[in-house]
């Protein structure tokens, strides 16, 4: 039974609530009977609650709030509901499963929400029906691509190349949009702007103006742009947008300006978790629930926000839902504080290039770099993923091998590139477009992997610039259904 649920899709058991197709009286695990006044209104948003403003009667009083909706109970710790203040008005929550019978599960705030386990009222039709459908459409979304069946018409050197010639242009727009950014910032910088909090259409001086390497000498610059790209790199899809603002409204010259503080470090985590409103409201909470840690982090704020009059954000800013808790922002912008100490304090971007100049074996340079970016959990984060709960086991990494080596290739090398591009440093531009040609990664995701079997070229998915190529490939001609453009379905297909 527990097998024939897991091919059942989140989307299909919103289907059933919003449908109301039960076999008898809902009832929570507790044994109160429910009655639904109004399943409410799917949540379209990829963050929050399934449903909003829904009215349901348990026992004899009246709910209006949110229901969330989950495979099984345990998904709502695992999904950091229990910590997301998006869930703080879930009336509701309905699993699919819930082997031990729990009864309740509980808010950030600590409200008792009821559960109950949907598959004990299901109609046996709608779940038979289910289960067939989504056994089709996993025999028909498997990631096949629509040339996988006729790829091996292709020869492998052609799949090879083509792969090759798409990562370095790959490569190349990444470059491209550093390289943009990079005039942004010191365009910003000759007229002394800070970063607009409302997103400013730049001046048609600046589409029509001349750089040269003498605009771009200012080390913060480069310091600013790493930093941004970093943190944008640690959010991943879900967070990247916030964490770069949070980059931006805490940026390097604000920093600097406490550069001499004593814990540099534990500075800069009082700051990035104040702008970003992940900080507990201290002044709030009774003095047992508050660690030393974020008591320290309050003083320093108390001083240190004198000094800054940007913009903050608020804590719903943030996705927690559906990230692993390793992804949680708490985390990420623990590591990318480390990565800042790195830039300020250990001269990071000079350590690098100091690498690329010296170091002459490829594998040997692309270790060192892998070992620079891998940050070690320490302190307070070595045993929480949120402030107010300790994790159940201790964490080794913010930044483990796997997410170092994705910035490697999506940050490190190709914001190298522009870097020596720009003072006209073509040897060592050349250089490190050989590591993006002789990179192993460590990581993966489903578009590589899906291509990679598809195309028939599994042996070069770990091959960073086939792997970039096969996303290139999807993103620029598979989901765009263009396949006679690609050189691959040109021979498949005519």
């Amino acid at each position: 039974m527990m097998q024939r649920l897991a091919h059942i899709d989140e989307s299909e058991l919103q289907k059933i609530w919003l449908n109301q197709s039960f076999t008898s009286k809902l009832k929570t695990l507790s044994g109160d009977n429910i009655s639904v006044l109004d399943p409410g209104t799917l949540n379209s948003d990829s963050a929050g609650p399934d449903f909003h403003n829904a009215r349901i009667r348990i026992g004899n009083l009246v709910y209006v709030g949110d229901i969330e909706i989950d495979k099984d109970y345990s998904s709502w710790k695992s999904h950091g509901h229990n910590i997301d203040v998006k869930h703080n008005k879930v009336i509701l929550h309905i699993s699919l499963t819930n082997k031990n019978n729990q009864h309740y599960v509980y808010t950030k705030d600590g409200r008792k929400v009821p559960n109950i386990c949907l598959s004990q009222f299901m109609e046996k039709e709608i779940f038979e029906k289910i289960i067939a459908d989504r056994k089709e459409i996993n025999k028909t979304t498997k990631g096949e691509l629509k040339c996988a069946s006729n790829s091996a018409a292709v020869e492998y050197h052609v799949k090879k190349q083509f792969l090759a010639e798409l990562g370095i242009e790959r490569i190349s727009k990444k470059s491209n949009r550093i390289y943009h950014r990079l005039k942004e910032l010191a365009y910003l910088n000759e007229l002394n702007i800070k970063e607009p909090v409302i997103k400013y259409d730049l001046h048609p001086d600046f589409e029509n103006k001349k750089f040269t390497h003498e605009n771009f000498k200012e080390k913060k610059l480069w310091q600013q742009l790493f930093y941004e790209l970093l943190f944008e790199a640690l959010g991943y899809t879900k967070n990247k947008t916030i964490m770069l603002k949070l980059a931006q409204a805490a940026d390097i010259n604000f920093l600097s300006k406490l550069n001499s503080d004593k814990d540099f470090s534990l500075t800069v985590e009082s700051i990035l978790f104040n702008i970003s409103g992940l900080m507990p409201e201290v002044r709030n909470l009774p003095k047992e629930e508050i660690s030393d840690y974020t008591m320290d982090l309050f003083k320093r704020w108390e001083d240190i926000s004198k000094l800054y009059d940007g913009e903050k954000y608020d804590e719903t800013d943030w996705h927690f839902l559906r990230t692993r808790p390793q992804n949680f922002p708490t985390i990420r912008i623990t590591g990318g504080a480390k990565y800042i100490e790195m830039i300020l304090k250990e001269n990071m971007i000079g350590n690098i290039i100091k690498k690329i100049e010296e170091i002459r074996n490829t594998k040997v340079l692309i270790s060192s770099l892998r070992s620079l970016m891998i940050v070690k959990a320490r302190g307070f984060w070595k045993s929480h993923y949120v402030f107010d709960q300790s994790a159940k086991h201790e964490i080794k990494y913010f930044v483990g091998i796997s997410r170092a080596d994705e910035i490697i290739i999506n940050v490190v090398i190709p914001f190298f590139m522009v870097y020596f591009d720009v003072f006209g440093n073509k040897v060592l531009s050349k250089k490190v477009l050989s590591i993006y040609n002789s990179y192993d990664q460590r990581f993966s995701n489903r578009i590589i992997e899906d291509v990679a079997q598809s195309i028939q070229t599994p042996d070069l998915l770990k091959k960073s610039i086939y792997a970039q190529g096969m996303i290139q490939l999807f993103r620029s001609y598979c989901s765009k259904d263009k396949c006679l453009q690609c050189k691959i379905g040109k021979i498949v297909f005519t």
